[in-house]
Order: C-alpha cells, then structure tokens, then sequence
C-alpha cells in the first residue's frame, strides 16, 4: 500500500487493486497524473476535493483519511452492483467479501470482482480480461430474482466459493443500461470461472473447466 500526503489529507493507493478505470485522472487530474511522479501530488487540490474523486474509484483502490476533518467515507444508501461490458462487477456499498469457510477477507465500499477467471490477484480484477480478450454483455436474467420495493439498509456479503461462484448474502440493486435498477434479495451466484453461459450467474462450468478461484 503506497501513501502520499501533506497536512490535510493522506492518500492510500493499492496497485494490486487498480484496474485504470481512470475516474481519479479525469476527475482532478492535477492531482492525479500518471505521467508525473509521484503520480498523486495532494498538494494541487483542495483536501475535500480529492475526497470526492476517491469516492469515485470503482475498485477500492484509493481511499483517504482527512486529517483535519471528521468526514469519512460512507457507504452509498444502496448496495450497488453494475456489470461492465467485457469486464469486471463493481460493487458499491457496505461490502464484505468471505472466503467459503466464512472468514472475512475484504471489507470495503467499492469493489471490482473479476469474473473472467483470469486474475492473478482473485478475488479481485486486475484487467486480465483484457489481455485474454474476454467477452461478457450487461445483460442478466432476473426472471428467478424476487424484486423487493426497497432494500433493507445492511451489508452485502460476498461469499466464495471454493473454486467456483460467488454468492450474495443481503440486498442489493443491479444496475445496467439493458435493465435498468432491479432490486432484490435472491442469493445469487456469480460465474467467477469466465465461462458460463447465463453469465453474470453460475451455470456450473466451472468444474467442466478446472477452475481455481
């Protein structure tokens, strides 16, 4: 974990999780410069300012602490899941991620769930779906989700599974252009091996395939 920092605030950047969605380069990019070193100069903005561009990261990958501030960072009101086209799951909200016995391992705000079985840093992305030219649309079949009116303010557990799906535990709200807000509380299975045919969710491939999650 790298920090940099001056005297209102203390910026955490985790390589391992940085994907380059680029939210933190085209949201203050005097501040966040990757042709410059150090790449992150916290001296080019007002401290508040480069709290909301952080806010914005769909990865986890940065995060701050103000020092002269109580602020923090919230969790969003909604637990929001958004499937990228060829690409990764974000989640945002009250995230916890477990392993299959239970442990937590991640608890965090945002979150980049590889699902095309090729990170080397699982369960996150680390954009291996690009190198494999991995393909994956943001459509979803919620005909098997019960929609519910309004979620229930709670965490939304990620669990997973021994080389194989995720599961949710909890409440949540999809989100994608093809359908639009659809919540629900099924606890769902998502294809983590890259090769279903129902993706985003499980159809089992995985042992056809030998997958190590």
């Amino acid at each position: 974990m790298l920090t940099y920092q001056n005297d209102d605030i203390k910026v955490s950047y985790d390589l391992k999780r940085c994907i380059h969605a680029a939210e933190c380069v085209k949201g203050l990019n005097e501040v966040f410069d990757p042709k410059k070193k150090p790449w992150i100069q916290p001296d080019n903005a007002a401290a508040d300012s480069i709290a909301d561009v952080i806010e914005k990261c769909p990865t986890g990958a940065l995060h701050y602490e103000l020092k002269n501030s109580s602020r923090t960072e919230d969790p969003s009101i909604r637990n929001r899941i958004k499937l990228q086209k060829d690409g990764p799951i974000y989640f945002f909200g009250d995230i916890e991620v477990q392993d299959s016995d239970g442990n937590t391992i991640l608890e965090d705000t945002r979150f980049a769930l590889c699902r095309c079985g090729g990170s080397s840093n699982k369960p996150a992305c680390d954009n291996s779906h690009k190198k494999l030219d991995w393909s994956a649309g943001i459509d979803a079949d919620t005909s098997r989700m019960p929609e519910i009116e309004e979620e229930k303010h709670a965490n939304l557990i990620i669990k997973l599974m021994e080389n194989g799906p995720a599961i949710l535990e909890g409440s949540y709200t999809l989100e994608s252009a093809s359908i639009g807000n659809y919540s629900s509380d099924k606890g769902v299975a998502l294809c983590r091996c890259g090769a279903s045919s129902n993706k985003p969710f499980c159809d089992g491939t995985h042992k056809e395939i030998g997958f190590e999650g």
